[in-house]
């Protein structure tokens, strides 16, 4: 059953629809739009069709001619775009009722504070949480932002213009100036080539990353804390004490440099740079606005004392923090291309930026001037604390054979040995006999090589930051102790004076199952318990896994994982940080925030969150200053909820189901993946995997190695791939093979009490029914048809069965007659978007078969469309990898 539009949803994507249109008749003439129509209605009407329409809709669009495929590719690609933002903006409405929010599970923070009050948690209890709280959002260049970012901004204007239709006050003469302001941009998005030409450099992308938080975040922010602030004293008559600043940002773009040869230590110098000259530019501007503000001359004795004696205190103190930042920036901008150090009036430590706003809050707090305080001044206070001077902190991360085979140099050089030939109680010895003495490891100079030059010279900029502008050292494929003490080792040899949070990654099945045994033995060494300081970052890897053993078993292992992490910890009385390596799929643990934070096992989450944020969700969650507000309170509310009241211990009958049905499952993805003749041809035949590169996404590779099978191939492409022939194999291909063994050997039971009391496995089902719902057999098998060579057929046959065996097992469980009964909006927005999503998979067959066959003359025009059909179905499926 198909729930109704929202009467004004309805009128935004019929009002965007309609100037598309128009457009599109304008410029191609009325037989090309005629024909895009055509297709339109016929789609829309194919989801219920007989078969001979079907046929019909196919055999229209793959009579196109080369010249007509790019522009209704483009047409269907855009009128998703733009039904994309309608929704978007529907969702952070000014007057959005409660009954949408609960549609959309979304939860606001004075939600969230009412029940946790309403369980008893206690006021001191609630602010000593928030105090010691910290959500970290890491921005990932991870590439899956397909949309390029001249038509975002675009988007986002057009998401502000149906901002301002939503005012009820409109006269005739400005609705229309709106609407004629609407139909300019969404012409101008119409002639703007929706298709990167080329990738974008790893420099690039750390400034799409600061251009998210100049254009939204920095609003975002204050707007949030003051709604907070809000909340709490509305409730307990207290607010957000001014000091306490609970959410913050990190950054992989221009540091993580595993597998990315794009990421040098000279791209991660000049991004350093760029990052805090980004930060003086936009408090400059900020610190400009308040001092035509702050004009008072009644000040306290502190105040006085700071500035001179001025008549107008406020402005002589910010006039020499606006100086101390113009100093910044100009330092900034010419370190780029030398080494100048900064001078005096250089700010390079957050509380000389601070400290100054501080000094003028309190005054005028004291003063009696309260309502100026808490005014624009307490904002830029909010963003200082947030962003600091270096806007957002830089994560580094390489892979640890890396820094294996710097130490097998160093060490040869020496001659003192064979570092890779030592034991790992050998090498732990030397590392940190290393680490303990005084004497530098390194010769000045030494014949090292290309690679261990670049290690080296990576380890010399991170030395040069202030501790302040770091965020953690990530190490890939760290399983033994020695992995951690040999990144401690060069970062001291190349001049690190500080601490700097190692954070292991652990993201195959084998990792996830020994990581706690490794930070275990970690953590029994003496001198490193005393190097940390009794903190410890841990990150879960999420996509790796689930590319490595499935969906499910990859859920059990990382939760079992976190369990045991935890554990660890606490026997050795050291905090942990989870770090959860998530991406925007359910085939990398994605899915909805709030939901999977509350999800974690007891304990996991004690107030510490850290988590990637990449590609497109980037864009979904954090583009638009609403939108993101929205975004901090799902999750700092599930946060918050996770931390204060943490879920039950699972049975102990439930833990022996997930191992089960995590055998299971592990077992059928691996004999379909692995081992099953003919899967890679049939996988490369049937998907647009191979066309992928085409599509100028980001700064990194799509594979780890040029040649190899679906090993190589990094996570996200393996997803995108079976996304756009919509089979989404990888979200559930085991689970289905394992939940109905479990209902055969009379565990439906058992299932259905996990299903109701565990929030785990309520989430991880839930996760499966919404991929499960984007399944399309019919879509999946003409792609096999039109591209798979008939001896492969059988295997389509089979994955499309267990496709359908999962949907009824679902169901089943759920108690159901279809999926997403319980989850209404999704449902429809799948709906919505399916009769013009289809086009886009019907005519990417065409361009696939063209774009594959030999002696092809129009090779460019078929690859331009296909790309757009790529970009479609990912605006469609509102992700791509």
């Amino acid at each position: 059953m198909m729930k109704e539009l929202h009467p004004e949803l309805r009128e935004n994507v019929r009002l965007l629809g309609e100037l598309l249109g128009q457009s599109i008749r304008y410029h191609l003439g009325d037989e090309i739009f005629n024909k895009i129509e055509k297709i339109r209605i016929a789609a829309k009407a194919d989801r219920n069709a007989e078969i001979s329409q079907r046929k019909q809709l196919k055999e229209v669009l793959s009579g196109l001619n080369d010249e007509e495929l790019a522009p209704v590719a483009r047409a269907f690609n855009q009128f998703l775009n733009l039904t994309n933002i309608a929704e978007q903006y529907h969702i952070v409405r000014r007057r959005a009722p409660a009954s949408e929010l609960v549609d959309n599970r979304l939860d606001t923070i004075e939600v969230v504070f009412d029940r946790l009050i309403g369980q008893g948690v206690s006021k001191d209890k609630f602010f000593a949480q928030l105090a010691d709280l910290n959500l970290e959002f890491v921005l990932t260049a991870h590439p899956t932002e397909i949309t390029r970012r001249t038509l975002i901004q675009k988007y986002d204007q057009i998401s502000e213009c149906l901002e301002s239709l939503d005012r009820s006050d409109l006269l005739d003469e400005e609705y229309a100036k709106i609407v004629e302001r609407l139909r300019r941009l969404i012409t101008e998005a119409w002639h703007t080539d929706e298709i990167r030409y080329e990738r974008p450099t790893a420099v690039d992308e750390a400034k799409w990353g600061f251009a998210v938080i100049e254009n939204s975040l920095w609003q975002a922010v204050p707007d949030f804390m003051r709604q907070m602030d809000a909340a709490l004293q509305e409730r307990f008559g207290e607010g957000l004490p001014i000091n306490v600043n609970p959410v913050r940002f990190a950054s992989w773009m221009g540091g993580d440099r595993d597998g990315n040869p794009n990421v040098t230590s000279e791209v991660t110098r000049e991004v350093f740079l760029l990052s805090r000259w980004m930060a003086a530019d936009l408090y400059l501007r900020d610190i400009e606005a308040l001092r035509s503000e702050l004009s008072m001359t009644a000040c306290n004795g502190e105040l006085a004392r700071a500035s001179g004696q001025s008549r107008e205190p406020y402005r002589k103190i910010l006039a020499k923090l606006r100086s101390r930042l113009e100093a910044t920036r100009v330092w900034a901008a010419e370190a780029l291309d030398s080494t100048k150090k900064p001078s005096a009036d250089v700010l390079l430590n957050n509380a000389e930026l601070i400290e100054p706003l501080m000094v003028c809050y309190r005054s005028l707090r004291d003063c009696g001037m309260e309502v100026i305080a808490n005014g624009p001044l307490l904002d830029v206070i909010r963003r200082a604390q947030c962003f600091g001077l270096q806007l957002v902190r830089l994560d580094i991360r390489q892979d640890s054979e890396r820094h294996s085979d710097v130490m097998k140099e160093i060490c040869a050089y020496l001659d003192i040995g064979d570092y890779s030939q030592w034991t790992e109680e050998e090498k732990q010895a030397f590392l940190i006999r290393e680490l303990e003495g005084r004497r530098p490891l390194l010769p000045k100079e030494w014949p090292a090589s290309a690679e261990a030059k670049e290690v080296l010279d990576t380890c010399k900029v991170v030395a040069m930051q202030p501790p302040e502008g770091l965020a953690s050292y990530v190490i890939s494929m760290a399983s033994d102790p020695s992995d951690v003490l040999a990144v401690i080792l060069l970062l001291r040899e190349s001049g690190m004076r500080h601490r700097i949070p190692i954070a292991p990654l652990f993201e195959t099945l084998s990792d996830l199952q020994g990581a706690a045994d490794s930070i275990g033995r970690l953590l029994d060494l003496p001198w490193y318990r005393e190097y940390i300081g009794g903190k410890q970052e841990v990150m879960i890897g999420y996509s790796d896994s689930a590319k490595d053993a499935g969906q499910m078993a990859a859920a059990w292992a990382q939760y079992q994982a976190q369990e045991a992490l935890v554990k660890v910890a606490a026997k050795h009385d050291v905090k942990l940080t989870l770090f959860h390596g998530r991406g925007g799929t359910v085939g990398r643990g994605g899915g909805p925030a709030n939901r999977a934070i509350l999800s974690q096992p007891p304990g996991s989450v004690a107030g510490n969150f850290r988590i990637t944020e990449q590609g497109e969700m980037i864009r979904f969650k954090f583009g638009q200053p609403k939108v993101a507000k929205q975004s901090f309170n799902l999750y700092l509310g599930a946060v918050l909820e996770a931390s204060l009241v943490p879920p039950p211990q699972p049975e102990p009958a439930w833990r022996e189901m997930m191992d089960k049905l995590s055998g299971l499952a592990v077992n059928s993805y691996r004999e379909v993946v692995r081992e099953r003749p003919g899967f890679v041809e049939y996988f490369r035949s049937a998907t647009p995997e191979q066309e992928l590169g085409k599509l100028a996404l980001g700064s990194r590779p799509a594979r780890r190695k040029a040649s190899g099978g679906v090993e190589s191939l990094r996570a996200i492409p393996w997803i995108f791939a079976w996304t756009q022939m919509r089979l989404m194999l990888p979200a559930w291909l085991g689970s289905d093979t394992a939940l109905q063994t479990a209902v055969d050997d009379g565990g439906a039971d058992t299932l259905k009490a996990m299903l109701t009391g565990w929030p785990f496995f309520e989430t991880h089902v839930d996760m499966l029914e919404m991929v499960l719902s984007k399944v399309d057999p019919e879509i999946a098998r003409f792609y096999e048809e039109r591209l798979v060579k008939p001896e492969l057929h059988p295997l389509g046959d089979e994955l499309r069965r267990r496709a359908g065996c999962a949907v009824r097992l679902i169901n089943e469980l759920k108690g159901q007659d279809e999926l997403l009964l319980d989850n209404p909006v999704f449902m429809h927005s799948l709906q919505v978007r399916n009769p013009y999503t289809d086009p886009l998979h019907y005519l990417q067959v065409e361009l696939l078969v063209r774009d594959r066959a030999e002696g092809e003359t129009n090779k460019e025009t078929v690859e331009k469309a296909l790309k757009v059909t790529m970009a479609g179905v990912a605006a469609g499926m509102r992700n791509t990898g």
